[in-house]
């Protein structure tokens, strides 16, 4: 099951419910296979509408390898996103969301 405040957000691959999450490693992955910037450039990005295909694809398996899926980009060239690209890149973003998210009644100070 998904849980949002650990930052899980669920995707179904091939008809196969996935749970995805970005950990301190998949975070530390995905900066490193950045093509352009850093994690706040992908953040803005993404805020303003400006993110692409390679984002969302880079988000989605940094993602799954969060959540213990031992495949890699490769794997997901051919497979059937539920939702299609806007599902994936919904997905995405909401990934990041999450990943950045403060639990409620907390500020930054903490």
């Amino acid at each position: 099951m998904a849980n949002p405040w650990r930052g899980d957000v669920a995707l179904v691959i091939d008809g196969e419910r996935h749970v995805m999450r970005l950990t301190l490693g998949a975070l530390a992955e995905l900066e490193a296979k950045l093509e352009t910037g850093s994690l706040i450039d992908l953040v803005q990005r993404f805020e303003g509408g400006g993110f692409g295909t390679r984002d969302v694809l880079a988000l989605i398996v940094a993602g799954l390898r969060g959540g213990g899926w031992q495949g890699g980009a490769s794997d997901l060239l051919s497979a059937e996103i539920e939702g299609g690209p806007m599902g994936a890149a919904r997905a995405a973003a909401e990934l990041l969301a999450r990943a950045f998210m403060l639990p409620e009644g907390r500020d930054a100070a903490v």
